[in-house]
């Protein structure tokens, strides 16, 4: 058998089952410092359960880091306290950050931490990678902690294979956004055929192209769920995520509109249609 096959197979049976999932991404600008009055993530996982869902992935959110062991188990309680599991997203790999965030996970009860491999100042090769999740990644092993590299437009995706099949570990794998890659010009499908053995998480959004003003260029930007270039059924096909057990977590690349009102608005209408529409899958 080959080391991708044994990889998936060992990948399937870990979890505790699929769900669909709300990022912080899916609050991002009520989240943000943009508006007047920024949400806590208190209040985004209460709104996460006003919306019956049950998983909220805390990712790149900056005050995570900041906060005391106090805080964190506050936000732990809230959690438990509204049925919420929860799961966690950063970026970068030094040995370091990734204990850091490991502790962090260990607090809030994380059973997975969606990473990306640069950060300013850091841009592993293949080889610093692949030291560095062997040295890490036995601490992940006992904590029951995943790691799940995120695909992206910085990092080729061929780059992000090589590393996890040199591993090979049941406790890294990727988490698959394929809308990313499009600016590196990966196109979705090769990208999801690429992962499909690796994947432990899917971020799920929507992209779309559009004209700039005058004809000149376009602009590269997120789309409500179902109605952009997605093709989310071939990608649920492939990484057949309620069969392997793959959470799937609803994040937005909405731009800011005319008023913090109207931004807000369109962010929780984008939010309920992409809960909708996985809903009806």
């Amino acid at each position: 058998m080959s080391t991708a096959g044994q990889g998936s197979g060992n990948r399937s049976r870990i979890g505790s089952g699929s769900r669909i999932g709300l990022s912080s991404y899916a609050f991002f600008w009520q989240l943000s410092e943009k508006v007047a009055e920024a949400l806590s993530l208190h209040e985004a996982l209460q709104r996460t359960a006003d919306l019956g869902v049950d998983l909220f992935q805390i990712c790149d959110y900056a005050p995570l880091e900041s906060m005391s062991e106090a805080e964190l188990k506050d936000i732990k309680a809230t959690a438990d306290s509204l049925g919420i599991a929860l799961e966690l997203g950063t970026k970068g790999i030094r040995p370091e950050h990734l204990r850091k965030f490991l502790g962090i996970a260990g607090i809030l009860g994380a059973p997975l931490l969606r990473t990306m491999f640069n950060v300013p100042g850091h841009t592993p090769s293949a080889e610093e990678a692949v030291a560095i999740f062997t040295e890490v990644l036995p601490e992940f092993e006992a904590a029951g902690v995943r790691i799940a590299v995120e695909t992206y437009e910085q990092v080729p995706t061929s780059r992000i294979l090589e590393v996890i099949r040199r591993v090979n570990s049941p406790f890294l794998g990727v988490c698959s956004d394929p809308a990313n890659t499009v600016a590196a010009l990966e196109s979705p499908r090769e990208v999801i055929d690429a992962v499909a053995p690796y994947v432990l998480n899917m971020h799920i959004k929507d992209f779309a192209f559009s004209r700039k003003e005058g004809w000149v260029g376009f602009t590269y930007s997120g789309a409500p769920l179902g109605e952009g270039l997605l093709d989310y059924d071939y990608m649920a096909g492939k990484l057949q995520p309620k069969e392997r057990n793959i959470n799937q977590i609803v994040e937005h690349w909405l731009p800011w509109q005319d008023s913090e009102e109207e931004t807000i608005r369109r962010e929780n209408q984008w939010t309920q249609q992409s809960l909708d529409f996985l809903r009806s899958k």
